[in-house]
């Protein structure tokens, strides 16, 4: 059973990384002039916010939030906490990817950032 489970995980483990390989990163640059508000709608999701400029660019930000929970740290003794043990939570961690893509009055990409 031990075996069966191992090579089990490693062949998972396998796959996952296969799968990270071969997804690849998007060349914003060659959509630019050709890619519409509804294709990155149907392709990314309603973005996180939008806003029409005064001259009818539409400015749309997708965030993708990544990383762990927060830290906790527990105390104890009498030097530290005289009334005994404590458990002390910190702020989650996270990592923010920012999106930001340019729509014309034709609702097609004109340009783009990542921040």
């Amino acid at each position: 059973m031990k075996r069966f489970l191992s090579v089990w995980l490693g062949m998972l483990a396998i796959v996952l990384l296969a799968g990270c390989q071969f997804a690849k990163p998007i060349n914003w640059n060659s959509r630019v002039g050709s890619y519409s508000f509804d294709q990155a709608v149907i392709e990314l999701g309603p973005p996180d916010s939008q806003a029409k400029l005064s001259d009818g660019r539409l400015v749309a930000k997708w965030v993708t939030r990544y990383g762990g929970g927060g830290s906790v740290i527990v105390t104890g003794g009498y030097y530290s906490n005289p009334y005994g043990m404590g458990i002390v939570n910190t702020t989650p961690n996270y990592y923010e990817r920012r999106l930001i893509l340019t729509f014309n009055t034709n609702n097609v990409l004109a340009a783009w950032s990542k921040k």
